[in-house]
C-alpha cells in the first residue's frame, strides 16, 4: 500500500528557502497543478509525488525495463523503445552567476533546480528516445536548468495505456529540497515537461515495493 499520507505531508512541508537576503525565483508554472489535460494528469498522478493527492484509485502504468546503468547514464528498453539519460560535469567557467548576498539564485540569468543556492556539480546532458528508425531528443530548453541529477531506484520510464505517450521520470534528491521532473514524449515528438519541488529529502521516499507493483515491459 502506498505511503500516501507520509508523502502527502512531506510534499507540502516546503523547505523555507526565502530568507531575508534572497528569494526563490523558481517558477511553479510547470508543476502538476498546472496540468489541465485530464488524461495526462491522470497518468502523472499514478506515479509522481506532485500528483499524490489524486493518486488513489489510479491504476499503475507499465514501465520500461532498466537495461543499463552506471554513474553517468541510465538506459530503459521495451516495446520497441530505447530511452537514454546521460549526465556530465558542470563547468562553472561557461556560466554567469547571480547572487543575493552569498546565495546563488540564478545561473545565466535563469532560476534553476538542484541544490538551490549553491554552484551545481553535475548537469543533465542528454535525454533521447529511440523508436525504430526515429530518434527523439528532449530539447536543451527542457534540460538546461536541471542540475545535480542523482540516479536512483525511483527513476523510471512509463508508457500510457494507449501506447502513444512515454513519461520519462526522474526524482533528484539534494540537501535543500528535492525536485522531480517528467518529460513527456507523444507520438514520437517531445511534448512538454513537468517539474515539482519543495519536498524534504528525508521524508520524500516512496517504498520501492509500491513502485515495483507497476508491470514491467520486457523486450
Amino acid at each position: 500500500m502506498r505511503t500516501l499520507f507520509l508523502i502527502f505531508f512531506s510534499f507540502n512541508a516546503l523547505i523555507c528557502l526565502a530568507q531575508d537576503d534572497h528569494q526563490d525565483y523558481r517558477r511553479k508554472t510547470e508543476s502538476f497543478a498546472r496540468i489541465y489535460d485530464k488524461e495526462i494528469r491522470g497518468d502523472l498522478a499514478s506515479f509522481s509525488i506532485g500528483g499524490i493527492e489524486e493518486s488513489l484509485g489510479k491504476s499503475p502504468l507499465q514501465k520500461l525495463t532498466l537495461s543499463n546503468y552506471d554513474s553517468n547514464s541510465m538506459q530503459f528498453t521495451g516495446n520497441n523503445f530505447v530511452v537514454n539519460i546521460r549526465t556530465g560535469k558542470f563547468d562553472p567557467s561557461k556560466h554567469k552567476f547571480v547572487y543575493e548576498a552569498k546565495f546563488l539564485v540564478k545561473i545565466d540569468n535563469k532560476p534553476y533546480y538542484g541544490n538551490y543556492g549553491k554552484v551545481p556539480r553535475t548537469t543533465i546532458t542528454e535525454v533521447t528516445v529511440i523508436s525504430g528508425k526515429d530518434t527523439i531528443h528532449v530539447p536543451q530548453t527542457a534540460l538546461f536548468d536541471l542540475y545535480n541529477p542523482v540516479f536512483n531506484s525511483l527513476d523510471a520510464v512509463y508508457i500510457s495505456s494507449d501506447k502513444r505517450k512515454l513519461y520519462i521520470y526522474m526524482l533528484n534528491k539534494d540537501d535543500v529540497g528535492s525536485y522531480e521532473v517528467t518529460w513527456i514524449i507523444q507520438d514520437k515528438a517531445y511534448l512538454r515537461r513537468i517539474v515539482d519541488l519543495g519536498f524534504p529529502n528525508r521524508e520524500e521516499r516512496r517504498s520501492d515495493r509500491d513502485r515495483r507493483t507497476s508491470t514491467h515491459i520486457t523486450q
